[in-house]
């Protein structure tokens, strides 16, 4: 298997590119080089076939070397199943290991407290990636892939890289990125059901891919909640209330279609993301409250006053190691503290500001409940109410999960916050 030179063009983002050269057979190719977690294309690269063992392409991934497939698809999907498997071993050794320390009283943790659990497990998790992100899939310039047994993904890469450009010629990526995007169109399909909209069928929000899918739902409830709070509150209560109402980083729209279906005459949901604004758009207009609900592209707040503004940022106070994981991590609680920032001053009188935050960040020692009333304060605000949620995913039962504790001691609040 010939061994690749790679040159680089500038430095890989979701939006730059960067021209990968290797030789195949003796005869030097090139590509697109294709990654939407913004990850750098790989400094060496061979061409390996259905003829590599796994325990080879493991090793060769921990060096740093890609290995660009020309052999079976199916084969290529075992071979990564099998290279996890040893990236988890040492993980899962350590783990049982913590448990029965736990069991045997030796230990009041599962794993290291706070910070230092969270920043070793992500430690771990980029590595992972790393490691399962050298398996490379070549794509024709329609993204289709010429390989056995490979499956028909061009709607799935259209979904996610955009319409195929047939001057782009071929290109290459992860086979486990192309797994996560033939996944993301599986859920664009199915959609997820969201009790909080009503009756099914028509209560499903199809998340695209790279917008965060609504999967835990008990953030929805607690709005839901907090709009009708009793069997005898109905919409034109609600309307009277509220009659006009901010969504801020909508995503989906989930929270703005659940305003809108409550009784909100009108809703205006911002989002900074094209990607989340067309997702909205298809979603609403899905449940048919597209009328009541106007979209803006903003970073938080649009124009004017509202009765009602509701935030649900990113939970952990965290640096995004992709663009992807902006959903996940609000760096320096930028998001969390624009929010508080400004919402006096969109607030309409006796109006109300809605935060929808978990403590997770508590537990994991990355900010404390003391600095998040003390943001509030001095934003001039204060808590009018507030209504808690245990999380019901399957993660805070996992015991094996090295951030258990602070999964298990996990609550999801809705903060009803007013002006002084």
């Amino acid at each position: 298997m010939p061994v690749a030179s790679i040159t680089f063009g500038s430095e890989n983002t979701a939006t730059a590119t960067t021209a990968l050269h290797w030789t195949d057979a003796g005869l030097p190719c090139s590509a697109l080089w294709r990654s939407e977690r913004g990850a750098p294309a790989p400094k060496r690269v061979i061409v390996a076939d259905d003829t590599i063992t796994a325990d080879t392409a493991y090793r060769l991934a921990c060096e740093g070397t890609a290995l660009l497939w020309r052999g079976d698809f199916q084969n290529a999907r075992q071979l990564l199943q099998a290279m996890a498997r040893r990236v988890d071993q040492p993980a899962k050794r350590t783990q049982r290991k913590q448990s029965a320390k736990v069991r045997s009283g030796a230990d009041a943790t599962p794993a290291e407290p706070g910070s230092s659990a969270f920043n070793l497990h992500r430690q771990a998790q980029a590595q992972r990636a790393r490691v399962l992100g050298m398996v490379l899939i070549p794509f024709a310039a329609d993204y289709g892939i010429a390989l056995r047994r490979a499956p028909d993904a061009r709607q799935a890469c259209a979904e996610a890289w955009g319409v195929a450009d047939p001057a782009a010629g071929v290109s290459v990526a992860s086979l486990r990125e192309l797994l996560s995007l033939i996944s993301a169109h599986e859920w664009r399909k199915k959609g997820v059901e969201v009790a909080a909209l009503g009756a099914a069928p028509n209560n499903r929000i199809h998340p695209h891919y790279g917008v965060f899918s609504p999967v835990r739902g008990e953030y929805i409830n607690l709005v839901a909640a907090a709009l009708r709070p009793s069997t005898k509150t109905d919409a034109a209560s609600v309307g009277q209330k509220f009659p006009v109402a901010f969504d801020i980083g909508t995503g989906t729209g989930v929270l703005a279609a659940v305003m809108a279906r409550s009784g909100i005459p009108r809703v205006v949901a911002t989002d900074q993301d094209p990607r989340a604004l067309a997702c909205a758009r298809d979603n609403l207009t899905r449940l048919g409250v597209n009328e009541q609900v106007h979209l803006v592209q903003a970073n938080l707040f649009p124009q004017g006053l509202a009765s009602l503004i509701v935030c649900n940022p990113p939970w952990l106070p965290a640096r995004p190691s992709s663009p992807l994981e902006h959903a996940v991590y609000d760096e320096d609680s930028r998001m969390l503290l624009g929010f508080l920032a400004g919402l006096g001053e969109h607030l309409a009188p006796q109006g109300e500001g809605w935060l929808i935050l978990s403590d997770l960040a508590e537990h994991l020692g990355l900010r404390s409940r003391a600095e998040l009333l003390n943001a509030i304060e001095q934003a001039g605000l204060h808590v009018v109410g507030r209504l808690d949620a245990k999380p019901v995913h399957p993660k805070a039962q996992d015991t094996t999960d090295p951030l258990h504790v602070a999964r298990a001691a996990e609550v999801t609040s809705l903060w009803r916050l007013a002006a002084k």
